[in-house]
């Protein structure tokens, strides 16, 4: 099942993804279906270009991200590897959606892509254990965790360089019910591949994670978590397409543009 947010023109609305790519149909659902249990309205709309998906969620709360969850990005930006998850927060100011433009602040000229699996809690969530956890999801998304690399650098701590305004890219929608153990996780800057990992690679699996982060922060319903991402982040210039995407999900694809 594949649940997407669009609009075609008005307030934004939910369907379920039906059919192959390039002949899908919206099956439109009544209400939020975090909250609400999935019920089709009887209406079916062929997904043409009246249609634009948006970001699947915007978070209500926050969104955590896990730096250095992957050995070989930690090793490539020369880092050791973490003891425990390494956390930090993006507003939900910085969730745009698919085709919506990755705008590179006037403020770095360093930006990099980051192709993540990101999980949407379901459920209200503290103190979970790991064997738990997965209850509390509603499904799986494509991040990209767009950084400027330079302000992390300089920075002591990373709110700039990783919340600024459409460093967030969600979509293209969600996935309940996915097995997320191995995984391939790709980013492709005008079609050629930059990332290629696997989240059996991750150095702290899904179910840990939530369960870490619940131990701190409760965890309300339409929070992301953005998991980390592998070897392969490099910079992206006006003009660029970048597309990340993960096994079982899809492709979320946004083009970069840099404003005079």
């Amino acid at each position: 099942m594949r649940i997407a947010r669009f609009t075609t023109g008005g307030d934004p609305r939910f369907a379920l993804v039906d059919g192959e790519p390039g002949a899908e149909e919206l099956v439109v659902i009544s209400g939020d279906p975090i909250y609400m249990p999935v019920q089709p309205t009887g209406e079916r709309i062929p997904v043409t270009d009246d249609v634009r998906f948006l970001s699947p969620v915007i978070p209500r709360s926050k969104i955590v991200g896990v730096g250095r969850n992957y050995a070989d990005h930690a090793a490539e930006m020369g880092n050791e590897l973490p003891v425990s998850p390494l956390l930090f927060f993006k507003p939900n100011t910085s969730v745009i959606g698919p085709d919506d433009p990755i705008v590179l602040p006037s403020w770095s000229a360093d930006v990099h892509h980051e192709a993540e699996l990101a999980v949407v809690i379901g459920k209200v969530t503290k103190e979970v254990t790991p064997d738990r956890a997965l209850e509390h999801v509603f499904g799986f998304t494509v991040a990209n965790d767009v950084t400027a690399r330079d302000i992390q650098r300089s920075d002591d701590q990373w709110s700039r360089a990783k919340g600024f305004d459409g460093s967030c890219p969600l979509g293209p929608w969600v996935v309940p019910g996915l097995d997320v153990d191995d995984l391939a996780v790709l980013a492709r800057v005008n079609g050629e591949t930059k990332q290629d990992g696997r989240t059996a690679d991750l150095v702290f699996d899904v179910p840990f994670l939530i369960s870490y982060i619940s131990q701190a922060f409760t965890l309300l319903p339409g929070d992301v978590i953005l998991t980390g991402t592998p070897a392969g982040v490099g910079p992206v210039v006006h003009g660029d397409v970048v597309e990340c995407e993960v096994e079982g999900i899809g492709v979320l694809r946004n083009p970069v543009l840099r404003r005079d």
